[in-house]
C-alpha cells in the first residue's frame, strides 16, 4: 500500500506487504496511526467504511447513481488518476509486480529504493549538490 500526496507529487508512505492473508483496510487502520485524526484520505473500494476515507459512490443493484453522485465520481477520479500514475511508475520496476523470489528479508529494502527511484524521477527528492563550494 502506498501513500501518495494529491496531484501524485511525493509518496509518504509505503506499508508493505507481511506474510499471511491481510486486507488492505488492515493495514489502512494500522497505518492510520501515524497521521493526525483529522487527516482525510482517498482510497477505492478496497477502503469504503472508514469516517476520514473517501471513497467514490457505487451504484446498486436497485439505485442508478443520480447525476451529482456521477459528477463527484468523475472529480474524484480526476484526483485519483495521479496517484495510479505514481503507482504504475513503481510497478515499472518489474520486482515490485511480481512474486518477489529472493530472500524475504531483502522485499523492504528493494521496494524502498524502488520508491527512492521514483521520488527522484518526479522530483520529490532533491539530492544534495556535489559541486565544491569555493573557500
Amino acid at each position: 500500500m502506498y501513500i501518495v500526496l494529491p496531484r501524485g507529487t511525493d509518496i509518504v508512505d509505503v506499508i508493505l506487504g507481511e506474510p499471511g492473508s491481510k486486507s488492505d483496510i488492515s493495514q489502512f487502520r494500522e497505518a492510520q496511526s501515524k497521521f493526525s485524526t483529522r487527516q482525510r484520505f482517498r482510497g477505492d473500494t478496497g477502503y469504503q467504511g472508514e469516517a476520514n476515507l473517501v471513497t467514490h459512490h457505487k451504484r446498486t443493484k436497485k439505485r442508478e447513481l443520480m447525476p451529482e453522485e456521477k459528477e463527484e465520481n468523475k472529480a474524484f477520479a480526476q484526483k485519483r488518476i495521479c496517484v495510479e500514475h505514481v503507482i504504475r511508475k513503481i510497478k515499472i520496476f518489474r520486482i515490485a509486480q511480481q512474486r518477489f523470489l529472493l530472500r524475504g528479508k531483502r522485499y523492504p529494502l528493494v521496494i524502498e529504493v524502488i520508491c527512492g527511484l521514483v521520488r527522484l524521477r518526479i522530483g520529490a527528492l532533491v539530492l544534495p549538490s556535489t559541486e565544491k563550494t569555493p573557500l
